[in-house]
């Protein structure tokens, strides 16, 4: 793979015509439909705000564009895919990550359609799909993020179904969904060990509140408390088996650890693209700050760690694509590119003062974004754990 601020894919001409495509949709009629709206990466935007790009985005073969061509997608490898979440990452866009279908959308509900029943397509998964509903993930709580196993949640028999107690957290894209993919654990007498099972929850339904959920540091308005109490979920909203919760849960987590890597690669990008604008143009004493040594070595640092994370991300993704189970190569990527996109991104705030510290400016939300993903989907810590373990058993 060779170095690229604008990558191209002459190998393969479907995803090169893809990518210019969603260039060109990202930068010319999304960014004019939020010209329109006055949108900045802080407002409290609405789900009739959403609507239209969910719509327009599935008229443009963008929205669920991995999806199966059975389920109106056009069956992308996870290369393809991370090639457009990559763009969809390096663009300054504030609906950005609705095109694909992050926010709510396909790529929301992840790897579910396994496991649902056609009640459940038809129902919930298909109506996603059309840009018609939205979903959320709703599997931490408080005090059980990285412990997964700690959640307080729990679902209690009642007649063929079951009452839905607790209170989750950080559900994103849950201001704007219809449904939760939501963990619980199965309420049981003590004896034995735990089990959880998840459940399609209509987040309408009585006993369930949608309250406005902590504000990351990102300033996006974009997550819900989910908060449950005596909530009825009947056996036709299990999905998959009592006591496939984790399994599914965090089956997800795991494809997703590797494919959040494109979304962040495509930050890091964007601030080493911005950077090298700025010390071209930035005059000190006469000259631009590009002149600088200090600067210099600052991007060739930047341009070599972005080099580096995005190459051992698209090895782990080939490998994915073979039907390889990169795993340890996936907890690698994630530590790697967290740890060097913030790298880059503490970089490019340097290089700008007093510029890329303005609040609302482009440098200093990227700064904020990627700072997150040293958490987000698993601190830098869990990914160390998890390449140690895969060490010391294989």
């Amino acid at each position: 793979m060779s170095f690229a601020l604008t990558p191209t894919y002459e190998d393969n001409p479907r995803l090169q015509s893809l990518v210019e495509r969603l260039r060109d949709y990202l930068d010319g009629e999304l960014a004019e439909y939020e010209a329109e709206l006055g949108l900045t990466q802080e407002s409290h935007y609405i789900r009739e705000t959403l609507e239209p790009v969910w719509r327009r985005s599935r008229e443009l073969g963008f929205y669920g564009i991995h999806l199966p061509t059975e389920l109106g997608g056009q069956n992308l490898t996870y290369t393809e895919l991370a090639a457009l979440k990559e763009e969809v990452g390096a663009s300054p866009r504030v609906l950005a990550t609705s095109v694909l279908g992050d926010m709510g959308g396909p790529l929301r509900a992840g790897s579910i359609f396994q496991y649902a029943t056609e009640h459940q397509l038809e129902k919930y998964l298909i109506p996603v799909l059309r840009g018609e509903k939205a979903c959320c993930f709703s599997l931490t709580e408080n005090d059980a993020g990285s412990d997964v196993r700690g959640m307080l949640t729990t679902a209690t028999p009642d007649g063929a179904g079951w009452r839905l107690n607790g209170h989750k957290v950080f559900s994103s894209a849950g201001p704007f969904a219809d449904f939760s993919v939501l963990i619980a654990k199965m309420a049981s007498d003590g004896d034995g060990p735990d089990s959880y099972s998840a459940f399609l929850v209509d987040l309408d339904s009585p006993g369930c509140t949608v309250a406005d959920g902590d504000v990351p540091m990102s300033g996006q308005h974009i997550e819900a408390d989910i908060i449950l109490d005596g909530c009825y979920v009947g056996p036709e909203q299990l999905l998959g088996n009592v006591g496939e919760g984790l399994r599914i849960g965090l089956g997800r987590v795991t494809v997703n650890r590797l494919l959040h890597c494109p979304t962040v690669l495509g930050g890091a990008r964007r601030a080493l693209e911005l950077s090298l604008e700025y010390s071209k143009t930035r005059q000190v004493q006469g000259a631009p700050l590009a002149m600088l040594q200090s600067i210099q070595h600052k991007l060739a640092d930047m341009a070599t760690d972005y080099y580096a994370a995005r190459s051992m991300t698209y090895d782990a993704l080939a490998t994915l694509d073979a039907g390889g189970s990169p795993r340890t190569e996936a907890f690698m990527c994630k530590l790697f590119v967290a740890e060097k996109a913030f790298t880059i991104a503490d970089h490019a705030v340097q290089i700008h003062g007093k510029a890329g510290v303005i609040r609302g400016s482009e440098v200093e939300s990227l700064f904020q974004r990627l700072r997150m993903f040293r958490i987000l989907t698993g601190s830098s810590e869990i990914q160390k754990n998890g390449i140690a373990r895969q060490l010391l058993t294989t």
